[in-house]
């Protein structure tokens, strides 16, 4: 490096000083680039890792807060309600002719059904009887 810093130089004298300040000019400038680099996947996840991870957390909760009764629409546009809820899949029925289907949860794209937040709440807790 200082080789080349003296032949660019062309002169004998000059390398020793001209070497201290190409190295720090040489660091700052890596540092920088790093820096860069850094703040470069900061941005990256906040703009894009984040929203999916915080949508792929939303389908999984309506996936699992699903009941019978609900109306579903499934990732390749069937419509049914459901008549029954297993671990990871579900039992619809579609259509007039009431023909039932076995579908995996992973496979629902929404839930029509609006459910009130009195309905959702599934604790059942009715000790305030005994006061």
């Amino acid at each position: 490096m200082q080789l080349m810093q003296f032949l660019a130089s062309g002169d004998a004298a000059a390398p020793a000083a001209g070497a201290d300040a190409a190295n720090n000019a040489m660091m700052s400038s890596s540092w920088m680039s790093i820096v860069m680099i850094v703040v470069m996947i900061a941005i990256m996840y906040f703009v894009m890792i984040r929203p999916q991870r915080k949508r792929q957390k939303e389908e999984q909760q309506m996936r699992n807060s699903l009941r019978v009764g609900d109306e579903i629409t499934t990732i390749g546009g069937i419509c049914g309600r459901i008549l029954q809820v297993k671990e990871d899949s579900l039992v619809i029925e579609t259509g007039a002719d009431r023909s039932k289907m076995t579908i995996k949860k992973w496979a629902i794209q929404s839930c029509d059904t609006v459910h009130d937040a009195a309905d959702v709440d599934d604790d059942d807790d009715d000790d305030d009887d005994d006061i």
